[in-house]
């Protein structure tokens, strides 16, 4: 085994028309979410013969004297949350049914206990129903996963999420692979993950934090189609979700990973970074270009006594250097955090009203 470390090895808008999801009826839920459906966003490669010699525009202004916007994740996934509840009332009072989420939690992490309240507590102030089973660091795979197979059958429960990360001892593919697709809120699955990457289909579910960012940056009037963008991370919940999601809106997409030479130079070139790597302070200033929107996803939990959990959130950005270049950047915590859990309830929904056949 090899231990390798990131600090070592570190033009036109899109049509205006929408089409209506594959699995829905009805336009009711693209009121909730600015972002499109992606199968929407499908354009046929046609290259140019003179593309490379044609004169590009200037991407970005001066930057000499400039105020960095910060992007306010909770006002957005405020907005989202109140037409959600909108919708969660409208279907209590025709079926007399709500959306129902599963949470499992599997051990004690402060950080994942944490996230899951914040969850639970969402599902109650839009009116859904919400359950969780709490499980042992060293509870066997196998009650993990009857534990999903009972909220699988459980017809009150339309979406089901495992807390990620599991013990190591955990396989979590397996884990995972027990969700019916049909309840898997979070966009884990490898079919919905297959059909992320496949121009052409629509997932049941985008993954919840790369589909915040993206309607972050949507929301924010960040464009995204034909720019540069470096995601900064590989992993199978946020680095390799967003970055497909970032080349289904037409961006020209770097994935950074620990083995990549000279990141910083790389990334300094991006107009759109998404960092989630998970280790603080990692982007600095000089990573990044002059003008760029600077997306921070890392939430890496450091003790802090005067915190009311023991810890306080870093996230991978150093925000005091990041927000002399940037022209806009997500603060941590209130940037990606709340959309995340916004978007968790979007697919929530979604799952509710596809399983009832609600329009």
């Amino acid at each position: 085994m090899v231990a390798v470390t990131w600090t070592n090895y570190l033009r036109k808008r899109l049509p205006q028309t929408i089409r209506s999801l594959h699995t829905l009826k009805g336009n009711e839920l693209d009121q909730i979410l600015m972002s499109p459906p992606l199968a929407s966003l499908d354009l046929p490669d046609i290259w140019s013969p003179n593309s490379s010699s044609r004169i590009i525009p200037a991407i970005h202004k001066s930057f000499d004297d400039h105020t960095t916007v910060v992007l306010d994740g909770k006002l957005i996934s405020t907005e989202i949350r109140s037409r959600i509840a909108a919708k969660v009332r409208e279907m209590k009072t025709c079926l007399g049914k709500v959306p129902g989420l599963a949470v499992i939690l599997v051990g004690q992490r402060r950080d994942s206990q944490t996230y899951v309240r914040n969850k639970i507590m969402a599902c109650e102030e839009v009116g859904m129903k919400s359950l969780v089973a709490e499980l042992p660091t060293d509870c066997a795979e196998m009650d993990v996963r009857n534990a999903i197979m009972r909220f699988n059958k459980d017809p009150s429960i339309h979406g089901i999420l495992v807390q990620l990360p599991l013990p190591q001892h955990l396989d979590e593919e397996k884990v995972l692979n027990a969700l019916s697709l049909e309840k898997d809120v979070d966009g884990f699955h490898p079919v919905n993950m297959g059909n992320l990457a496949i121009n052409g289909r629509e997932p049941l579910f985008t993954p919840c934090t790369p589909k915040g960012c993206i309607e972050l940056l949507i929301r924010s009037g960040v464009e995204i189609m034909g720019k540069e963008a470096v995601v900064i991370g590989r992993s199978n919940i946020v680095g390799l979700p967003t970055s497909l999601l970032l080349q289904r809106h037409h961006a020209t997409v770097t994935v950074i990973h620990p083995f990549t030479e000279n990141p910083e130079q790389i990334t300094a070139k991006a107009d759109i970074i998404v960092s989630a790597a998970g280790v603080p302070n990692l982007v600095r200033g000089n990573w990044i270009k002059p003008g760029a929107t600077v997306i921070d996803v890392g939430t890496t939990p450091v003790e802090d006594s005067g915190c009311d959990d023991g810890y306080r959130l870093v996230g991978d950005v150093c925000h005091e250097e990041a927000i002399k270049v940037a022209s806009a950047i997500t603060p941590v915590p209130g940037g990606v955090g709340p959309m995340t859990v916004a978007m968790l309830l979007y697919n929530t929904l979604v799952c509710a009203k596809r399983i009832l056949n609600f329009n």
